[in-house]
């Protein structure tokens, strides 16, 4: 009996990695788009989703069992970015990075758009991913950044107005005009 008891113990926990297995196979690729969006960097990206993806494993249990686990990663891997960006402004002396460069006259409006986007702060950068890329309602924005709703209404008011400015002429070429 004992053994049976350990056994179907043996079994569960290996239950756990394979179905967090799954899970990382299946959502790695959007977890690493939020990533560059939100970072701008490819190995930075790859890197935010794999300490991501480190975090969801570690505490596996607890996030298997949220409602909607997609959430609950985006919420981790913003909450990581978030938390290395503030860390990176703390150390910004040993860590500085270059200011982005503008982008060429006739860069592909996808870059040109990457410029422009790492040029707003990042918790604002956050917003604005969160809201208009990932297509979240602004209830769900305020949540995952511990805010309240006027103040993302605010904040991606004020960041679209900022990459409106900056977008200039690229604005018109999305846009048709």
């Amino acid at each position: 009996m004992p053994e049976n008891g350990r056994g179907s113990e043996a079994s569960r926990g290996s239950q756990a990695p394979e179905s967090f297995e799954a899970f990382a196979r299946a959502s790695q690729r959007r977890l690493y788009r939020t990533a560059y969006l939100l970072c701008g960097d490819p190995d930075t990206a790859r890197d935010l989703t794999q300490t991501t993806l480190a975090k969801l494993f570690q505490h596996w249990r607890r996030a298997s069992a949220a409602d909607h686990i997609e959430a609950y990663a985006r919420t981790v891997l913003t909450r990581t970015y978030l938390a290395e960006r503030r860390r990176r402004l703390r150390d910004m002396l040993a860590h500085s990075r270059p200011d982005p460069r503008s982008a060429p006259d006739h860069a592909d409006l996808r870059v040109t758009l990457m410029s422009v986007l790492a040029a707003l702060p990042p918790r604002a950068r956050a917003m604005v991913v969160l809201r208009y890329w990932e297509d979240q309602s602004v209830e769900s924005v305020a949540e995952l950044l511990k805010c309240s709703e006027s103040t993302v209404k605010s904040q991606c008011s004020r960041s679209l107005a900022k990459l409106r400015a900056q977008l200039g002429e690229a604005h018109f070429y999305a846009t048709g005009s």
